[in-house]
This record gives C-alpha cells, structure tokens and sequence, in this order.
C-alpha cells in the first residue's frame, strides 16, 4: 500500500469528471488499497480517486468513530438512485480543502448502486453521516466540490485563499 499525494483547490483536475471503470483487476484493487491507506493517514472518512489524481469512479469510506473497528466501504461506480425528500445539515470539511468547514443541506437518506470490489452489484441505503458521505464523494466523481453548496460569498473567499496559497507555493 501506498501513500498518495492529495490534490488541493485550485487543482484544476478537481473539476473534471471521472471514468467509469469497464474491469475490476488488479490495478483497481491497488488504487482502492493505497485511497484507503491515504484517507486514513489524512485522516479523513471519505475520498474519491480524482483527489489522489486518478480520473476513476471510485470512492473509499470508513465513517467509523475513532475507538470502533474499521468499517471500510469501497464503491466503484456509485450512483444515487433514490433520494429522500427529508434533508439533513452536517458540518463538512474535504481533503482538498483543508481546514475549511462549512454547513451544507443535502438529503437525510439516499439509496446507492455500486459494484463492490469483488465486481458485485450492490445497494445501499445510506442514512446520517454515511449518506452525507456518500454524497460529498459522489459529487467529487462529478467534478462538484462541496463549497459549490455554500453561498457565492463564502465559495469565493476560500477560493481565493488556497489560490493565493498555490501561488505563493509555486516554484518562480
């Protein structure tokens, strides 16, 4: 298992949207087990390949409390195929954008379809801080960040901020 480098916002390559995956082989197996070991090592609760810099439809998540055994769950190819009317708000922070937290509305309870990691079909119904999840990893596959969520005002000052960071990081 490896480490990866986590992209940050402005990364372009944050806004792109992600391929399916046509086989499940050994390659994929590999990314799934160093997303893990990279979220865990953030440490985070969800990750989507594109911000490790693979343009794939996969996503790692373990909302496991620190204390409690490991829960990980891979999707490969989520989609949402049902979502509640009910909405819940959680506090939601991103691997891409560190240290930046920012209530955002989504729906309480969603159904997902995704192949596991053995390339068997499965649904879920994710409820809680799992749905919330579910959803913020999801919108990644589909070059959404979750500040697309929060107000133009509140969006555009974190921009700013990591774009004013990026370039004081650049190489002259």
């Amino acid at each position: 298992m490896t480490t990866r480098p986590i992209l940050i916002i402005p990364e372009p390559k944050l806004r792109t949207i992600s391929e399916p995956i046509a086989k499940i082989d050994s390659e994929v197996r590999k990314l799934v087990e160093d997303m893990f070991e990279t979220m865990y090592d953030a440490p985070g609760i969800g990750l989507a390949a594109i911000q490790v810099g693979e343009q794939r439809r996969v996503v790692t998540i373990d909302v496991a409390r620190e204390g409690e055994d490991k829960k990980p769950v891979a999707l490969i190819n989520p989609e949402i195929i049902a979502a509640s009317q009910e909405m819940s708000v959680y506090s939601e922070g991103c691997l891409s954008i560190p240290e930046f937290y920012e209530e955002v509305e989504r729906p309480a309870r969603v159904t997902v379809r995704f192949l596991d990691i053995e390339g068997q079909t499965r649904e879920v119904e994710a409820q809680g801080l799992f749905a919330t999840c579910v959803q913020h990893e999801i919108d990644h596959l589909n070059g959404v960040l979750f500040i697309d969520h929060i107000s133009k005002l509140k969006r555009d000052r974190v921009v700013k901020k990591f774009a004013k960071q990026a370039r004081r990081a650049a190489p002259l």
